[in-house]
């Protein structure tokens, strides 16, 4: 493997502009692909085969009219006012009615006539009837009445300050466009016009839109400060920030320019964008300080150090690039389309910074030629060479490997207490519950909770059809089903929406705000064939809606999460014991990233669930985790600790191959690495954190876990822990089992065979 990226290292040195001018070709092909099919993303996440996208899809196919997203807009009067002036009154009917008007949303007045035509609208308005009867206590809201008639979809507040006006999309919600949103919210929005009227459209009238503000480029600004630093030249310092934007503008952009044919969802660019910025600038870095190092103390000339640390930390590279790949693409066996997409994209931009710091950087040393060190650097290691100075490196790691037992106990209890969160974290969707308290979709849950009641920011559509094929919905079985829905003790409201002989459709209010556990489990109660409604009607109920589609989603995510992580740790551990030949090394570093993972999801709850330093990080109420990002941070830091353990452990047993042992290969491969180590984290950290103050929660928390999980990896456990675990092991970490040893392939990433063979024709006699 060495020799092999030795040759070609050394190839695209020589050559550099075949190297550049072929990547500069594949970016202007991308370009060009973006510019012919343009940019297409989708906020649709589907969870397939879960109980809400039966039901979606059943709708969409059988009474497609009810299977369309909803939308909710609040029309607020200043305090102590009401809304149902004849001014005010007007301007609110010309909103709705322009809403009503658009061709994506459905009229009532359209439906009722269709219902009317077909008998069934007297069976619902029977069913309606029935409803009122059923109600404990009249509601402290009511339709909104204008000149003797209720107005289709809006209800009033008892005080008459709080107008709540719902509607439903003919098509599903995650397929609407931000087009669909801004014209509803243009027509709306009229009924400010002198009126005094504050209007607050709902959370589900926006499509999730992400972009790169001012914190993502302090977080690169940052990553340039590290690296100037650590490679000590501005020339040296550019090298991975260009490759690394390269690699990610190709991978991001090449995923943007298939996004016309496959289906792409908004947070795919940042996830790739993420992990590509940090891998591509880790792997550069890495190289580029091996490179330096070559020619410093071993006098090598420009090329020859290129071409070898191609060889020798290119080889670390590949593998590192193989382990997050793997971590990433373990997402596939989870089944989920809009997972799997997200996964590939950034695997793949993954893969092309792999090639890129293979290929195009030894292309891009070759024009900088003996220029990546500057003379001042030169003199300076030659000072600290002959005043044989030891740096915070070599006295850390010598006192961690000291104090082994202490420091790895240490180490295991506080991130034990860290964990301990983790008992009770909660998975779902961040909405509008947890959203700064200054945002119009905070605004607009707040004011429909004061109103109506919390349960009407998350309306359950429920389906009741027979468990017969020769049984009928028929207008009594409609009217019990809405009795005695009506009755229970958990839900505040539940209207007909629609029926057929074989279907009947309603919108049902709980009493309980989305995320509550009550709501979880009055949705698992409706859905149990063993439920007292179900039995007495002899019929199968099913339920969908927002809510519930985010209720399933979670059950379905922490029923898969305990199988990827299965995965992604068995091929990760195949992987590492062919990297590193041994037996200790990979359970070692399995242990170690459980140990930061478990950490990591403890800060994360107590931070974002129960809002712990939530000031600090830029929100104002603690809410749910979102239910897929342990599985993503999972397989990305489980990828990312793997490049720490590489790099850190394979430079040990660097040293060991050449003759250093015990402790000694421990200090010595410590010392080699480990500040470009903890360079490559600051450089992570950064990047991630700078995602962190984006608006969008979702992100806020994905960044937030990115950047505490290196943190914890990076400077406890690889920092730490490795050291004192390595130390008191000593030569016995790279024990292999005979028969073993002789079934697996040699690798040679820290090249043994490459350095020998070089040796050996340095020693050659010249010919005369």
């Amino acid at each position: 493997m060495s020799t092999l990226l030795y040759k070609l290292g050394k190839t695209a040195f020589r050559k550099p502009g075949y190297f550049i001018i072929g990547w500069v070709l594949i970016l202007g092909i991308v370009i060009s692909m973006i510019s012919m099919n343009g940019i297409h993303i989708s906020s649709e996440m589907k969870i397939e085969g879960t109980e809400s996208q039966k039901v979606l899809d059943q709708l969409a196919k059988e009474l497609p009219a009810a299977s369309g997203g909803q939308g909710s807009v609040v029309f607020k009067a200043p305090d102590n006012e009401r809304l149902d002036t004849p001014e005010r009154l007007a301007a609110m009917m010309k909103g709705v009615n322009e809403v009503y008007g658009l061709n994506d949303v459905i009229n009532p007045a359209d439906y009722a006539a269709e219902a009317s035509s077909s008998g069934a609208a007297a069976d619902m308005a029977q069913a309606a009837n029935m409803q009122q009867s059923a109600a404990a206590s009249p509601p402290p809201y009511g339709p909104l009445i204008v000149e003797g008639v209720p107005v289709p979809g809006v209800l009033i507040s008892s005080d008459g300050n709080i107008a709540l006006f719902q509607f439903q999309f003919t098509i599903e919600q995650s397929a609407i466009t931000q087009d669909v949103f801004d014209s509803v919210i243009h027509s709306v929005m009229t009924v400010e016009n002198g009126t005094n009227i504050t209007v607050l459209p709902g959370e589900t009238l926006k499509t999730v839109s992400i972009g790169v503000g001012s914190a993502e480029i302090i977080g690169l600004i940052i990553a340039v400060i590290v690296l100037l630093i650590t490679l000590g030249s501005v020339v040296a310092a550019g090298l991975p920030l260009v490759t690394a934007l390269l690699g990610v503008g190709i991978g991001v952009g090449g995923a943007f320019s298939i996004s016309k044919f496959i289906e792409m969802p908004s947070v795919t660019s940042v996830l790739a964008l993420m992990v590509g910025l940090a891998v591509g600038i880790d792997y550069a870095l890495f190289i580029v300080n091996r490179q330096r190092r070559m020619i410093i103390d071993q006098r090598l000339s420009a090329q020859e150090a290129a071409a070898r640390a191609i060889g020798t930390s290119g080889s670390a590279v590949f593998f590192a690039g193989l382990t997050v790949i793997i971590a990433l693409c373990g997402m596939l066996v989870i089944g989920l389309t809009f997972l799997s997409t997200m996964a590939l994209v950034a695997a793949a931009t993954v893969l092309i910074n792999v090639f890129v710091a293979l290929t195009l950087l030894p292309a891009l040393l070759g024009l900088v030629g003996e220029r990546i060190c500057s003379p001042k650097a030169r003199e300076k290691s030659v000072k600290h060479s002959k005043e044989g100075s030891h740096g915070v490196a070599d006295r850390w790691v010598k006192f961690v490997i000291k104090y082994r037992w202490v420091t790895m106990i240490a180490i295991i209890v506080v991130l034990g207490v860290a964990a301990t969160p983790i008992t009770k974290m909660e998975m779902g969707i961040p909405g509008a519950s947890s959203a700064n308290l200054d945002t119009t979709a905070r605004q607009s849950y707040d004011a429909i909770s004061e109103g109506f009641g919390e349960g009407f920011n998350g309306p359950l559509i429920l389906i009741a059809e027979p468990n017969h094929s020769s049984a009928q919905i028929t207008p009594e079985l409609l009217g019990n089903l809405v009795k005695e829905l009506q009755s229970q003790k958990n839900i505040a409201q539940v209207t007909p929406l629609g029926m057929t002989e074989d279907l009947a459709i309603f919108s049902l209010i709980p009493k309980t705000g989305p995320n509550d556990k009550i709501t979880k489990d009055l949705v698992n109660d409706l859905r149990s064939t063993e439920s007292n409604i179900a039995q007495m009607n002899d019929v199968k109920l099913g339920v969908t809606g927002l809510t519930a589609v985010n209720i399933d989603m979670s059950s379905k995510l922490a029923q898969v999460f305990p199988i990827y992580v299965g995965i992604i740790i068995l091929l990760s551990l195949i992987i590492l014991l062919l990297v590193f030949r041994s037996i200790i090394v990979p359970i070692k570093a399995t242990i170690g990233f459980l140990l930061s993972i478990l950490a990591t999801f403890g800060i994360t709850t107590a931070v974002f669930q129960w809002g712990w330093l939530h000031s600090l990080f830029g929100f104002d109420t603690g809410g749910p985790l979102l239910s897929f990002m342990p599985i993503i941070v999972t397989g990305i830091l489980y990828g990312l600790a793997m490049d720490y353990q590489v790099f850190l452990v394979s430079s040990m047993r660097e040293s060991y191959v050449h003759g250093h042992r015990g402790i000694d290969s421990v200090v010595h491969g410590y010392n080699q690495v480990s500040r470009v180590v903890v360079a490559a984290a600051v450089i992570m950290v950064s990047v991630f954190a700078g995602f962190i103050f984006t608006d969008d929660v979702m992100i806020k928390q994905i960044g937030f876990t990115l950047a505490v999980g290196i943190l914890i990896d990076a400077f406890i456990i690889r920092m730490g822990l490795v050291p004192a675990i390595m130390a008191l092991f000593g030569d016995k970490s790279w024990a292999l089992p005979k028969w073993l040893d002789r079934i697996l392939p040699n690798l040679d990433v820290e090249g043994e065979k490459l350095i020998a063979t070089l040796n050996a024709k340095e020693n050659e006699p010249s010919k005369l």
